[in-house]
């Protein structure tokens, strides 16, 4: 039997001045709090998921590198452990993408992310036709105008604070540059969110809602290993950095994580490669790949496994800000009450709880 939000502490009221300033983007998702679970490989599955709209938020499955059976089975087991709205988060350049809308649609799943690059005509249609709503990441307020043209019924704008892999512009910078311009669709922002009067001042640009992924990913719910969580309680946001790319010529894919001895090595395996391919041991095809192949299963080796020294700890620079495991439940607590406190400071009522 399915945990229903307000057996999970959801039933909890805002107050008017919250929910006037959010509204849009509880609308959009159908849930009582405007807060978006961040898709994280390996960790945003059926349990923090489930957890995050039975809490009142949005969870979004991270479909990754799965296979179509592999999703459905996952979206199977999430709706066995929530009733609420979730969607899944899908990479557009995966080979089976048009089989994964598909598990989608059929599944009824209500929202589809498409991330890592700008959707195909035919993906947009799919989703749409389908009857799903369309979510898609906009770096930069071009591609937001684009992405709206296109048919995205949302925009999430996520700036380089943020863990994984992350664009080059702060989310200050793009909230400033699109928040006041780009009305036709909720936006949701994201990229070092940790507090719930922070996402209240981006709500007053214009934000929709936020999405937050660090803050969830070391939760009670959360099935990453407890070395995984640990590393998190100790790190500082200064700890958090982006991945180091040695030479133009070999790109390096931008992946915010703490700085570990894995790290270290990498930085140490493109100077090999380097010298091999300027000493004519390698060319440039096989020294791109050597590079890029490097992480290869490093992010399930800590996550699932443990191995924070060599494996690969995505985190977003609000890391700083994660002291000890709590239940999702009190994060989105923590955020209701830090926005509410605010919100009381301008003379409006909180709500009671």
């Amino acid at each position: 039997m399915p945990i229903r939000a307000a057996d999970a502490g959801a039933a909890r009221r805002v107050s008017p001045a919250l929910a006037a300033l959010w509204q849009r983007g509880t609308s959009f998702l159908g849930v009582p709090y405007a807060v978006m679970g961040g898709a994280m490989s390996w960790v945003s599955e059926r349990n923090l998921v489930s957890a995050i709209s039975n809490a009142g938020g949005f969870g979004v499955i991270a479909c990754g590198s799965m296979p179509p059976a592999l999703l459905e089975a996952e979206i199977a087991a999430t709706q066995a452990l929530t009733d609420r709205p979730f969607g899944v988060n899908l990479i557009t350049m995966h080979p089976a993408l048009d089989d994964l809308i598909a598990v989608c649609l059929r599944a009824r799943v209500g929202h589809i992310v498409l991330a890592g690059g700008v959707p195909s005509g035919g993906a947009v249609r799919a989703v749409k036709d389908g009857g799903a709503k369309l979510v898609c990441f906009a770096p930069a307020l071009v591609l937001a105008r684009r992405l709206v043209r296109s048919g995205a019924d949302a925009l999430v704008i996520e700036g380089s604070e943020a863990g994984g892999h992350i664009g080059p512009v702060s989310l200050m910078v793009l909230a400033q540059e699109i928040l006041p311009v780009v009305r036709e669709v909720p936006v949701f922002v994201a990229g070092g969110l940790c507090r719930g009067d922070a996402i209240v001042g981006l709500l007053d640009m214009g934000a929709a809602g936020a999405q937050l992924g660090t803050m969830f990913a070391a939760t009670t719910e959360s099935i990453a290993h407890p070395n995984f969580k640990r590393a998190f309680f100790r790190a500082q946001a200064r700890d958090a950095l982006p991945s180091v790319q040695l030479d133009e010529r070999f790109p390096v894919i931008p992946v915010r994580g703490l700085a570990n001895a894995g790290t270290r090595r990498f930085i140490e395996h493109q100077a090999e490669t380097l010298r091999r391919f300027q000493s004519g041991e390698l060319n440039r095809e096989q020294a791109q790949l050597s590079i890029e192949h490097f992480w290869a299963g490093a992010l399930r080796r800590a996550v699932i496994e443990g191995d924070v020294e060599l494996g690969s700890v995505m985190a977003g620079q609000s890391v700083g800000q994660v002291r000890e495991e709590k239940p999702v439940t009190a994060v989105i607590a923590q955020l209701l009450d830090e926005a509410e406190a605010l919100l009381a400071t301008r003379g409006h009522a909180r709500a009671p709880a």
